[in-house]
């Protein structure tokens, strides 16, 4: 066997004993430098998760473009500084979110390898967009509105309804965006966004629309008491990674109510 089978087999063996099961329907959050496959990078790891899925089950990942908004920490880093006639340029050659070709951004290797799947579907939001490949695929993609970033309207809540799984392969809760689900449940806040898109109604790409203020600064600590309250986490190495399985509708009542009471006090 090559080496690059032998990984995939052990990481296969990994995904099960930590309790990943075929049919399943799964959202991962990875970081492969982390992970480190004997060989193959992300590929491998895929490869692998798909053998444990089978034909039945839908994997999941997160393919944001945290670029594509004049509201995010990411655009404002990459403007400081500018003169008037600098940032007016950066904004006319920043290119539109297109859903069949935008790289992601700041997801991992393992994402981007997933979005460019034959036969992968996104999702079409311009900022926080997810990509799926397999059985659900399509239906779990089908809805992202413009001004649910994370919320009702958007893949979390179609994995909510499908009883899916969240993985964490070498990340931690703060990675978990299926606690936005419940955090956007809870809060009547809003706030203003703007960004480029292809599907904009006129030539120059840009929407502006409202949407929550999601704040995730407290996800380690919901995590933690998630964890700690529920024992629905298992716990495993998933290759030289720690890895963290739950489902993702208990993940998401109890950040819910985690908001609604404050944010753990």
């Amino acid at each position: 066997m090559s080496a690059d089978g032998a990984g995939r087999s052990r990481l296969r063996a990994d995904l099960e004993l930590l309790g990943l099961r075929t049919g399943s329907t799964v959202l991962v959050h990875a970081s492969m430098r982390r992970v480190r496959p004997d060989a193959g990078g992300a590929a491998t790891v895929v490869a692998a998760l798909l053998d444990v899925l089978g034909e039945s089950g839908t994997l999941v990942v997160p393919t944001q473009t945290a670029w594509n908004s004049t509201t995010s920490p990411h655009f404002r880093a990459a403007t400081e500084g500018m003169t008037g006639a600098q940032f007016a340029a950066y904004l006319s050659d920043l290119p539109a979110f297109d859903p069949r070709s935008s790289p992601s951004s700041g997801m991992g290797a393992l994402a981007e390898y997933v979005r460019t799947l034959d036969g992968a579907v996104r999702s079409a939001h311009p900022q926080t967009s997810f990509a799926a490949a397999g059985r659900l695929a399509a239906e779990l993609m089908a809805r992202h509105d413009l001004d649910c970033l994370l919320g009702e309207r958007s893949p979390l809540a179609a994995l909510y309804r499908v009883d899916a799984r969240v993985l964490l392969l070498g990340t931690g809760f703060d990675t978990a965006t299926i606690f936005h689900l419940g955090e956007w449940r809870a809060s009547t806040r809003r706030r203003r966004y703007r960004c480029k898109t292809a599907t904009a109604p006129d030539a120059t790409g840009w929407v502006e629309f409202e949407d929550l203020p999601y704040d995730d600064a407290d996800f380690t600590r919901l995590g933690a008491r998630f964890e700690q309250e529920t024992g629905l986490v298992a716990r495993g190495a998933v290759g030289s990674a720690d890895a963290l399985l739950f489902p993702a509708r208990a993940a998401a009542d109890f950040a819910q109510r985690w908001v609604r009471t404050g944010r753990g006090g």
